[in-house]
């Protein structure tokens, strides 16, 4: 194999494709990253044998081959080189080395066989459809803070997404729960995505979504079975097995009575529980809130080194009542809303409270109390 491209293109595929290698293997050829080059096309390839990414980029191939090289490795190297470099890769006759060439640089990487390199093979797929980006952003941002990484209960640790019937309409759904929270959002279902099955997306899967998945103007194809899921995003192709598990009936936990509503500026408020939240011990971070007829005071509380109080006003006409959270949910919730004002619908203090966006009712939110 002998190649010649740009370090800028290198650089940005390797850096889409590296992240998925573990840094520590216990094979070895999962440390490195396939490289192909075919036409006037460098395709690279790299798995954790769960999650596989695979990008192409545009490069003059003098010798068409394949190897594979530590993929940590090679993109630091690249990423040292100078801005604007050329970059020469090729391998030694007998393809047990690369030798990366850029300027009066140069570096030699030991090869492993491309032949050794495992295939995550996908089957065939029963659902296809396409979801512009902004959508599926908006889909993960809103959920995947309620990921729970608890591994015992590991049909809690990704993205629940299915269709759902919704307001006389379909809709694609994200969920996410950790047990303490519950995130759920909704955009309209895709031609293509009636009745496929419902699907828990992985937490690093869906971490590395949400970093490919930045142009706005894409639109992304998506294929999926009962046990893969495979996103196409430009010239990048992501396959992922999927958690094979039941994810538990949330529409349980979301409560339907919750009369007392408050209305709070939702800058205001974060702002405000991230002051008082400063004394809280790191352990529960519970903040107390206090509401009356138009105010509501927010209270910590920590026997080590004091205390705090805030108040501020808020739009609440029901009865007198205390509840406490963990500070640093709310302020994981609120981060999300993208209205002016934050709506809480209220129980009683040892109830779910459920928590809406006046931008709209794509998302909602279901929040356990602690005692305070």
């Amino acid at each position: 194999m002998r190649i010649t491209l740009e370090r800028s293109n290198l650089l940005k595929s390797l850096n889409h494709v590296h992240r998925v290698v573990e840094r520590r293997n216990t094979i070895p050829i999962l440390s490195n990253v396939l490289l192909r080059a075919e036409g006037n096309t460098l395709a690279m390839k790299a798995t954790d044998l769960d999650l596989e990414v695979i990008e192409g980029t545009a490069a003059m191939v003098e010798q068409a081959g394949a190897t594979t090289v530590p993929a940590h490795l090679l993109y630091e190297i690249v990423r040292k080189l100078s801005d604007g470099a050329e970059v020469l890769l090729s391998t030694n006759p007998d393809g047990s080395s690369m030798t990366v060439a850029s300027g009066r640089s140069k570096f030699s990487l030991q090869c492993l066989p491309e032949a050794d390199f495992p295939d995550l093979t996908a089957g065939s797929f029963s659902h296809s459809f396409k979801l512009k980006a902004s959508d599926l952003k908006m889909l993960i941002d809103r959920t995947q803070f309620a990921i729970s990484t608890e591994e015992t209960r590991y049909y809690l640790n990704g993205i629940y997404l299915h269709t759902i019937e919704a307001g006389g309409a379909l809709k694609l759904r994200a969920v996410a729960t950790d047990g303490h929270r519950l995130a759920r959002a909704d955009v309209e279902a895709p031609s293509g995505s009636e009745g496929m099955p419902g699907i828990i997306i992985p937490r690093k899967t869906v971490g590395e979504l949400q970093k490919l998945v930045d142009n706005p103007d894409l639109v992304v194809s998506i294929e999926v079975s009962d046990a893969k899921i495979r996103f196409t995003i430009g010239e990048i192709v992501m396959t992922s097995k999927l958690i094979d598990g039941t994810f538990p009936d949330y529409q349980r936990v979301i409560p339907t009575a919750n009369d007392k509503e408050m209305r709070v500026d939702c800058q205001g408020f974060a702002q405000a529980v991230d002051r008082v939240s400063t004394i809280s011990s790191e352990r529960g971070r519970a903040v107390k809130l206090a509401l009356n007829d138009g105010h509501l005071t927010l209270t910590v509380n920590n026997p080590d080194s004091g205390s705090a109080t805030e108040e501020i006003a808020v739009g609440y006409e029901s009865d007198a009542m205390e509840i406490g959270f963990n500070a640093k949910y709310l302020l994981d919730i609120t981060a999300q809303l993208s209205g002016d004002d934050a709506i809480f619908l209220l129980a009683d203090a040892g109830s779910p409270t459920l928590i809406r966006d006046t931008a709209g009712d794509d998302a909602l939110y279901v929040l356990m109390p602690m005692r305070v």
